[in-house]
């Protein structure tokens, strides 16, 4: 009887965008995947959607035999300060 060979997988890591909603919750975006976009009520149901709908975006990349990109270098987000009139 054949065995079943597993397929091999790896873990990925791409940056996540978690912008505060003004109606609540927070917009994950991905900078490496544009329109790669998902929703959540709070921050760890943000955190739990994104991986979600991430998994599903590279697979369903992978089933297209499109190019699943690599990470981007890390984005470095700071705030900038100007005076402005009052």
């Amino acid at each position: 009887m054949p065995t079943k060979r597993k397929k091999m997988t790896k873990i990925a890591a791409y940056y996540a965008i978690f912008d505060p909603a003004k109606e609540g919750g927070f917009n994950v975006s991905f900078p490496d995947f544009p329109g790669c976009v998902t929703f959540g009520r709070n921050f760890e149901e943000a955190k739990k959607m994104a991986k979600e709908v991430l998994k599903l975006w590279i697979g369903e990349l992978n089933t297209r035999n499109k190019h699943v990109p690599k990470q981007t270098e890390r984005p470095i987000i700071d705030e900038v300060k100007v005076s402005v009139p009052a």
